[in-house]
């Protein structure tokens, strides 16, 4: 993904803030990168960083220095990434990175940054050291910090961080952009809902963790679609053997999700968002009791995902959950 195209064209307000604030010098020591639910924010986090370190900006980083590509490949000494997709923050994390970011930067530009990718995944004790070390950050150290659900940051974290919105860019674009770009409509159609950029939905649609988590996703549509003995054999059997890593795992979670809140909209007379997927969800729509009540119990498992629970157990439960009476 060219994020500066993205900026430019997309996020225009975004660009011209960070832009100006390069060209004077007066760089923020803290950000609060928001956006919803699909938005590229750890790419515009990681961005904003090599713009902030890059060896020829115009205005911002152009992608093609040494510094911006060693930064890319995670080479670049003095800078440090939290991934809240990965798993809860922890505590020791964050006093890891504050204890490397009050020693001398081991880099020429003697500047510092670290992301923390979605902040409300934070334990408690992380947030506690976190506030300590933007109250007072040591002289060019910059925070850039993401969220995907504002309403879960402390206000205490808002306050000392200058926040930029990432827009939306529309769904039904997003897919036809996709499609013009030879995703598959019903890869594209899913997709749209975890990427807001029809660069990442087709890179995702090319990934082993995206297409172990279709397989099983259909495989275990068939089962329910069969009967409640086929739904639990093919978890069993089938889906349990494909999605062997956490990646997967989420996006399964989530692609099932997705697929039961059409089921719903489908109940109530809607039509399916999930065009490709329309035919099978409308069978199953009548044959499946309680969707409501279901999705709330697989979004409560998909929590679960980034915990420690093994994931046979995690896919039992699910299945078992569907196919109650």
């Amino acid at each position: 993904m060219k994020v500066g195209g993205y900026l430019k064209s997309r996020q225009p307000i975004i660009y011209r803030s960070f832009s100006n604030a390069l060209k004077k010098d007066s760089l923020t020591h803290s950000y609060l990168l928001l956006g919803e639910e699909g938005t590229p924010l750890l790419e515009v986090a990681t961005y904003l960083a090599k713009s902030i370190l890059c060896d020829h900006p115009n205005p911002l980083a152009d992608e093609e220095c040494i510094t911006c590509r060693r930064i890319e490949k995670g080479e670049y000494h003095d800078i440090a990434i939290l991934n809240g997709e990965e798993g809860l923050i922890k505590k020791e994390q964050i006093q890891e990175v504050i204890s490397d970011f009050q020693q001398t930067p081991l880099e020429k530009k003697g500047k510092m940054i670290y992301i923390v990718h979605l902040v409300e995944s934070m334990r408690p004790e992380a947030v506690n050291s976190l506030l300590k070390f933007l109250e007072e950050p040591p002289r060019n150290t910059f925070a850039i910090l993401t969220s995907k659900n504002e309403a879960k940051v402390l206000p205490t974290i808002v306050s000392r961080c200058q926040s930029m919105r990432l827009l939306l860019i529309p769904r039904q674009e997003i897919i036809e952009s996709a499609v013009g770009e030879e995703v598959a409509l019903e890869d594209a159609e899913m997709l749209s809902y975890f990427y807001n950029d029809a660069e990442l939905v087709k890179q995702a649609s090319e990934s082993k963790a995206y297409l172990s988590a279709k397989v099983a996703i259909n495989a275990t549509l068939s089962g329910l679609n069969e009967d409640k003995q086929a739904a639990v054999y093919a978890v069993e059997k089938e889906v349990v053997a494909l999605l062997g890593d956490r990646p997967a795992l989420r996006f399964y979670f989530d692609m099932l999700c997705y697929l039961f809140k059409d089921m719903i909209r489908i109940k109530v007379g809607d039509e399916a968002e999930l065009s490709s997927y329309a035919k099978i969800l409308v069978e199953l729509s009548t044959k499946l009791a309680h969707l409501e009540s279901t999705l709330k119990q697989l979004m409560a498992l998909r929590g679960e995902v980034e915990s420690n629970i093994n994931a046979t157990l995690l896919l039992s439960h699910s299945v078992g959950v569907i196919v109650k009476e």
